[in-house]
């Protein structure tokens, strides 16, 4: 990619050409405040607030929408912005709820932080201040509608990135509202509680229901792990508070992009549950009993070395998890080979993996996944068999999604009406059990017509 020059607030920058101007400033760590523009989201410049002043231009320009050009020169914090900054703030102000002091998001709330920065402690505006029920038809999104500054951003992330378009902007001829379509429930829309709109909210107006009155965020620290649910491997950072976990994020600068599915972001409780084994159980007299750690490791080394050196290491077997890390799987099986001198390692990813690993091992030489989900987003044509992929892979299944709307074909090969179908430019509807046939068939084809490279 080509690399561009240009100057904000009088300092050289370099940034990639296609760029916009808020992203090189992000880039180069210069803060343009802004509301509506979020890193997984097209840019929509609608809040306002990340009005720049261009050399040469006589009206003010949303950063987040123009591109940064080579040559320009920017500035991003006059009297005259900051001043129109404060007003936009005061004016969201005016029909927000005053309710920071007990508001889930005090201190998490992008508004809020943007009134500390403009000194906003009384407000020259009074507008009206709506009502709405609380919206909590479902035990996992907690909807406070009076909170919503129409930032648009839960309305496109469910469009965009999910592809699902449960929200929507209601109420045009009046009072504007993000709601669902003739105000439904989000229980009765097409909602998959994914709860990618929690996690693009900037103020409190969509919360997880399973976090609230949990912790604050200052009381919190983020432990960064992975996702234990599929092969992803999603980054998540779990809200710690007095050792106990009381919530999820997940960041942009991930290979996730900050995207989790309803698993990875709603089913961390188990954590804390009180029926969760905490400690190792060991048999005595027939009854197991808590030991401490020591004594279970210690158990379980002198009889693997008994089995060991009575049978010889080949006794011996070792079966790993999918719901460990890599890392933790590779110290495993160095474990297996190195301290026990035995190659039985197997993996539950046997039943049903053995035969893409055989084919993949056969092919190039390894049996992971030679894609990245960005290689994905690219392409120009998806063919899915043998995958139910936004159920099984969800955060893939986005990248296949993002290929579409990027032009892509996508051909989905399944006896069952899959979610992906409804996307599909082809569905081949073959009967269960002729996969095998069906990509032979194909095969034949390419080679007889000379269609292969």
């Amino acid at each position: 990619m080509k690399e561009i020059k240009l100057k904000i607030n009088g300092k050289n920058i370099t940034t990639t050409e296609g760029n916009t101007i808020l992203q090189a400033a992000i880039e180069n760590g210069i803060y343009i405040p802004h509301l509506c523009y979020e890193p997984r989201l097209k840019p929509i410049g609608s809040c306002r607030l990340c009005l720049v002043e261009i050399k040469g231009e006589k009206k003010m320009q949303s950063s987040c929408a123009t591109l940064a050009r080579e040559g320009m020169e920017v500035i991003t914090d006059s009297y005259t912005l900051h001043q129109i900054r404060k007003t936009i703030v005061e004016l969201l102000l005016s029909t927000h709820p005053e309710d920071c002091l007990t508001c889930e998001k005090c201190g998490d709330c992008s508004l809020q932080d943007l009134a500390y920065l403009y000194g906003v402690r009384t407000n020259p505006f009074d507008g009206e201040k709506p009502f709405f029920p609380l919206e909590d038809h479902n035990p996992l999104i907690l909807r406070e509608r009076e909170k919503c500054i129409l930032c648009g951003r839960c309305v496109q992330i469910c469009a965009d990135v999910q592809a699902i378009f449960a929200y929507t902007f209601i109420n045009r001829s009046s009072k504007t509202i993000v709601g669902t379509a003739f105000d439904k429930p989000l229980t009765a829309e097409n909602c998959e509680f994914c709860g990618q709109c929690i996690s693009t909210c900037p103020t409190g107006a969509i919360l997880s229901r399973i976090e609230i009155g949990k912790a604050r965020r200052w009381e919190t620290k983020g432990v960064t792990t992975t996702c234990p649910y599929c092969g992803c491997g999603c980054q998540i950072t779990l809200k710690i508070k007095n050792n106990n976990v009381v919530g999820i994020d997940s960041f942009y600068k991930t290979h996730n992009s900050g995207n989790l599915c309803g698993k990875g972001r709603f089913g961390w409780e188990f954590i804390n549950h009180p029926d969760r084994l905490k400690n190792p159980l060991i048999k005595r007299n027939g009854k197991f009993e808590e030991a401490t750690w020591d004594e279970a490791l210690t158990l379980v080394s002198q009889k693997l070395q008994e089995i060991k050196e009575k049978s010889g290491p080949d006794s011996l077997a070792f079966i790993a998890s999918a719901k460990c890390t890599n890392e933790e799987n590779y110290l495993f099986q160095k474990l297996a080979r190195t301290a026990f001198g035995t190659n039985n390692v197997d993996h539950c990813a046997r039943l049903c993996h053995a035969p893409t690993v055989a084919g993949l091992a056969t092919v190039f030489g390894s049996g992971a996944m030679t894609n990245s989900f960005k290689d994905l987003e690219i392409a120009d044509a998806v063919f899915v068999i043998g995958s139910n992929t936004t159920e099984n892979h969800p955060i893939a299944g986005l990248a296949i999604k993002k290929a579409k709307r990027n032009g892509a074909t996508l051909i989905v090969a399944d006896p069952r009406k899959i979610k992906l179908t409804q996307y599909a430019d082809f569905w081949l509807k073959f009967r269960p059990g002729t996969d095998i046939a069906l990509i032979n068939g194909i095969a034949n084809i390419i080679y007889k017509e000379n269609l292969y490279d």
